[in-house]
Order: structure tokens, then C-alpha cells, then sequence
């Protein structure tokens, strides 16, 4: 017994003075960092934690609240599968009203229902894709002997309502494919490519094309060509529900890349698409495609759906998870937002769904009010505001979750660690999980805000701070 006694106290001085090495070695690397010039104007904080007794290795205004980017993506997702389990799933219905006559007219209206599915049309799932999606749907048409529509396809967007966009997202952000809001019927990630040609440097640069096609929107190109090394200065300028996009900016003289922006009214271009895709096979939309919102806008009449044809259920949440973070969509994570509104039964608000994630983590594991202060899910609103503190705790919460080792597949593995990156004006941000050599087993979560310079060069600067805890 004794000699079991000695065994334990020669283990637990071992790991104790690990420990202290280790934060010897960060503690030296991080005040190397603070006094670097490009943080001469910055703020910046680092918290290390032991993943397995949350005992605090090292911390470093770890009570600092600062803009996190898309680190925050970590606490949505764990929230995500507290909330909702790893196996939840949306679903997206197909009807009509009306009645079907005998030479197969259907004398009613097409409905597509969203349930708030973040993946539908999605090509990162073999079972979302838009084609497979057009295709499923044309099929459940014909099966139900529809040859001809009297009415129009109506893409019943309600669900969410008309709040697209979080508060604190930017003008500069929203037009592009980063930065496209949630809808109860997002389509295809609620985007579309432009294909440009350079010209002359300082000279227009030409769209030649979008993909898909989008003759329902007027596009006005001001891209200008950029001198050769540049690269992607390109912006897209649209607000939600807009007809018009203002494209902004440079495209280098020698770039061959495609640029993404995001779809104004995606309920509208999914409605659109299916009346195309029925088109191919000969069935005719007498009035066309349309919306509920755009119904309700022009206080028009809206039948009620009487039968139900199809029903597409999404891809199960970790699998969302899974893309959400190794991918960083934005778009994910403020639909999980949503659902966590609608799930609690509150008004299905932006506002609603980043309430309950505050309140629900300040009572899971005891954080002082303001610790997190958050306006979206993703992290793309630049007033988000964290300490590394909460999120290392948050992330040594959930080590023993059964579901833990789903959640931490979905982190990228950056500078042979494990974590999730974050990036958007002067933020850079990291948090993870990492085992050190010794086999100290840890959480962090590092910030800097208002740095100077180049962002690839400070990120070298945050690896070798990182790097200590090998």
C-alpha cells in the first residue's frame, strides 16, 4: 500500500513539474510575442488549460473580452450538440393545394416548405446536391400524375422570417458568399460564382459569365483589373431580398480564379430553378415561380397546402458540424442559431438563438456575465466579444461528452495541432486541443486584436507561441 502511495505522489510531482516547464516555456514565448512590433498596438490574450482537470497551465488576460472570429464556431457547435444531438436532422417538404384533374393539371399551387435545412442543394453531400434535389422532386411530381400546373411554385420561406442577416454584419460582407444570411429555405450555401477576364491593368475587368445564370438580377460591374500579383480584391455589394448587385473592386491581371457572392432572395432562385428543371421535362408553370415573403409583401392570396408529395431530410447535424468548421460557413452556424430560437420555442430570431447560447453556458459551467458577449453564431459580426478564459473552459467542459470525439473531428488540424482558426479584420484567433510531448494533455484559445502588418507573418509569430505546447 505504501509503496502504491509512493508511485501516485512520484506521478502527480511529475506531471506538477511538466507543468511548470511548461509554462515556463510559454510564458518566455508569449512575452517574446507582446513585445514584437506588430503588436505594438494590439491586443492579445492566451489561456492554457489541462484538458482533463481544467487547472489553468498558463493565462494571460484571460479576462479580456475580445473579437474571436470564427473561434467562436467552437462554442456554437458544442452548443449544437448539447442542444440538438449529433443525429438531428431538418426537413424540407414538397406539395400542392388544390386538386389534380383527370388529364393530369394540378388547379392549384406547387409548395416547397423549408424547415430550416443549412444543406439543401448543398454539393458537399452526396444526398443534398441540387441536381439529386431537382430530380427527386420532378420524380414525386410525375408519380403523382401531375402533367401541368395552373398556379405557380411557391417557396414558403416563413419559417425564419425576414431577419436575414445577424446584427454587427458589414456591407462589405454581406454581398459576398461569406457573408450570405440564413434562410428557412437556403439553397446551394446561398451563393452563386462570377467568371471574370482581366484587361487592361486599371481597366474594366469582364464578367463573362455567372453559374448559374441569373437573368432575374441586374448585376453592374465596376471591377477594375489589378496589377499581377494582387490577387482577389473583388466585393459584392447586395442587400437581402435585393434585385440588384453592385460588383466592386479589383481582379488581378494574372489571376484564373472564380469569385463567390451570395444569392440576395435564395427562397426565389430555388423556386426559379424548379420551374426551369419542370420546364426540361414539358411541365408548365402557368404563373410561374414566387415566394411566400413576396406574396405576403404584395398582399396577395396564398392557398393552403392540402397534400404533401415529398420530403428530403437533411444530412444528420454532425455531419453539418463536420463542414461548419473544417470549412468555416458562416452560413452553418447562424441556421444552428436559429434552430436553437426555434428549438427553445422563442420567436426564431438571430438575437433569440445567441441569447440562449449565453445563458445556456454561464449556468453550464459558471461564467461571469460578459464573458460571452455575441451577436451570431459564426463569428463574423466584428462586435463579437470572448474571453480565452470561457472558451478554454467551454472546451474542457466537453472532453468527457460522448459525443466529444464527433465534435472534434470537424476541427482542422493547423500547424499540426488540433484547432479551430479564426480570421476577419486585424483578428486572428486559434483554439484547440493538444496533447504536449510529455503527455500533458491541454485546451486554448489565443487572440490578438488591432494587429499591425502582415497577417501571414503574425501567424507564423502565433505558431511559435502555439509551439510551446509540444
Amino acid at each position: 500500500m505504501k509503496k502504491s502511495l509512493f508511485f501516485i505522489i512520484l506521478f502527480l510531482s511529475g506531471s506538477s513539474i511538466c507543468a511548470q516547464s511548461m509554462k515556463q516555456k510559454i510564458e518566455s514565448a508569449f512575452e517574446a510575442f507582446e513585445s514584437d512590433s506588430q503588436m505594438k498596438f494590439a491586443s492579445s490574450s492566451l489561456s492554457v488549460l489541462n484538458a482533463e482537470t481544467g487547472a489553468v497551465i498558463y493565462s494571460v488576460n484571460g479576462n479580456e473580452g475580445l473579437a474571436s472570429a470564427s473561434t467562436l464556431k467552437a462554442i456554437t457547435s458544442a452548443t449544437a450538440y448539447y442542444l440538438l444531438g449529433k443525429d438531428f436532422t431538418w426537413e424540407t417538404t414538397l406539395g400542392y393545394s388544390g386538386s389534380i384533374s383527370a388529364n393530369g393539371t394540378l388547379n392549384g399551387d406547387l409548395f416547397i416548405t423549408g424547415g430550416g435545412d443549412p444543406s439543401l442543394g448543398s454539393d458537399r453531400f452526396g444526398q443534398s446536391t441540387s441536381e439529386l434535389i431537382l430530380q427527386k422532386w420532378t420524380d414525386a411530381l410525375i408519380r403523382s400524375g401531375i402533367k401541368n400546373i395552373r398556379g405557380q411554385i411557391i417557396a414558403d420561406d416563413r419559417l425564419f422570417g425576414t431577419e436575414t442577416m445577424p446584427g454587427g454584419w458589414t456591407w462589405q460582407d454581406m454581398g459576398n458568399y461569406y457573408g450570405a444570411g440564413p434562410s428557412s429555405l437556403t439553397w446551394r450555401e446561398n451563393q452563386f460564382d462570377l467568371h471574370f477576364k482581366a484587361g487592361k491593368v486599371g481597366g474594366r475587368a469582364e464578367l463573362l459569365k455567372t453559374d448559374p445564370e441569373l437573368s432575374y438580377l441586374k448585376i453592374i460591374n465596376e471591377v477594375k483589373t489589378g496589377q499581377a500579383g494582387t490577387g482577389d480584391n473583388v466585393y459584392a455589394y447586395s442587400a437581402p431580398f435585393s434585385t440588384i448587385v453592385y460588383l466592386r473592386g479589383t481582379y488581378g491581371i494574372d489571376l484564373k480564379k472564380v469569385i463567390s457572392a451570395s444569392i440576395p432572395d435564395p427562397a426565389f432562385d430555388l423556386a426559379y430553378r424548379f420551374q426551369n428543371k419542370l420546364m426540361s421535362v414539358g411541365i408548365h408553370v402557368d404563373q410561374g415561380a414566387t415566394t411566400a415573403r413576396l406574396l405576403e409583401v404584395n398582399t396577395k392570396p396564398m392557398q393552403q397546402q392540402t397534400q404533401i408529395i415529398s420530403v428530403h431530410t437533411s444530412p444528420a447535424l454532425h455531419e453539418i458540424v463536420y463542414w461548419f468548421n473544417q470549412k468555416s460557413i458562416n452560413l452553418f452556424g447562424e441556421h444552428l442559431v436559429k434552430t436553437f430560437a426555434w428549438q427553445q420555442n422563442k420567436d426564431i430570431t438571430t438575437a433569440n438563438g445567441v441569447d440562449f447560447m449565453k445563458s445556456f453556458w454561464n449556468k453550464k459551467i459558471d461564467l461571469e456575465s460578459g464573458a460571452i458577449n455575441i451577436y451570431d453564431g459564426s463569428g463574423l459580426s466584428p462586435s463579437n466579444r470572448i474571453t480565452t478564459m470561457a472558451m478554454s473552459q467551454i472546451l474542457q467542459f466537453i472532453k468527457k461528452k460522448p459525443w466529444f470525439e464527433s465534435y472534434i473531428r470537424s476541427f482542422p488540424v493547423i500547424n499540426d495541432m488540433k484547432m479551430k482558426s479564426g480570421s476577419i479584420n486585424d483578428v486572428i484567433a486559434y483554439t484547440g486541443y493538444h496533447t504536449s510531448s510529455s503527455g500533458i494533455p491541454m485546451v486554448f484559445s489565443f487572440i490578438i486584436n488591432n494587429y499591425q502588418g502582415s497577417s501571414s507573418v503574425i501567424r507564423q509569430k502565433m505558431f511559435r507561441v502555439l509551439n510551446t505546447l509540444k
